[in-house]
């Protein structure tokens, strides 16, 4: 559901959305999705979207009807092009290739052309299976885990910033920002703002400029505010 949000969100403001790896869930629904958002001030915009989102609803598998509670994290990243940001040693890498997954049929990836990357000082993990050839997808993969090794850094250097002068916010991705209510009641809010909208539908359809304009406008607040003590 956030995954067609997001990407209703990206056409309604004339973006290009690239699913770069597609994890499908167990029983249903999806475990992971990477996708590259590319348009101006895109990450400008999608920052603010990054955290835990909240979905109450009656559970079309439950036989019961019952109410259930899920959640889904999201990470925003910059897209680092310069090589030079981030230096990675090809010691501390690990690649692994698999056989990429498909619709079946003429569509099977029949060579194992899909990538998985560790790096192993942060354990952090890419894949990429979306390409047609390995090396493609040994780029993509390598370009995700740049971002995603220059955003550890920064999250690093602004931890130890907060503890040197004392702040006690705690650093916002892992928070709850947002719950989409759908039983038995309707209703999308964001957490950190109390903005609210009762038309679920028109929500999670990508009308989400009204939640990234007040998010936005609560960090110039703030910052504001840290620049006047």
């Amino acid at each position: 559901m956030l995954f067609r949000m997001y990407r209703r969100w990206a056409d309604r403001r004339g973006f290009k959305l690239e699913v770069l790896d597609h994890q499908p869930g167990e029983e249903a629904g999806i475990k992971s999705v990477t996708m590259s958002v590319s348009g101006a001030n895109a990450y400008g915009y999608l920052r603010v979207e990054r955290g835990v989102h909240r979905l109450v609803r009656i559970s079309p598998f439950d036989a019961q009807a019952r109410r259930h509670t899920s959640f889904a994290s999201l990470d925003v990243l910059p897209e680092i092009e310069e090589a030079g940001e981030v230096e990675i040693d090809d010691k501390d890498l690990r690649v692994d290739t698999f056989r990429a997954s498909g619709a079946g049929g003429q569509h099977v990836n029949k060579t194992d052309s899909a990538v998985r990357m560790t790096h192993l000082p942060t354990n952090v993990v890419v894949t990429c299976q979306n390409e047609r050839s390995q090396h493609r997808n040994k780029e993509v993969a390598m370009q995700v885990l740049r971002s995603k090794l220059f955003d550890l850094q920064q999250r690093e250097a602004d931890a130890k910033m907060a503890k040197e002068v004392g702040e006690k916010k705690e650093i916002a991705f892992g928070n709850q920002i947002r719950s989409y209510v759908l039983a038995p009641y309707r209703m999308v809010k964001d957490h950190r703002t109390q903005f609210e909208v009762g038309d679920a539908d028109r929500v999670l359809d990508g009308d989400l400029d009204g939640f990234i304009r007040s998010a936005l406008s609560l960090q110039r607040t703030e910052a504001a505010e840290e620049q006047a003590s």
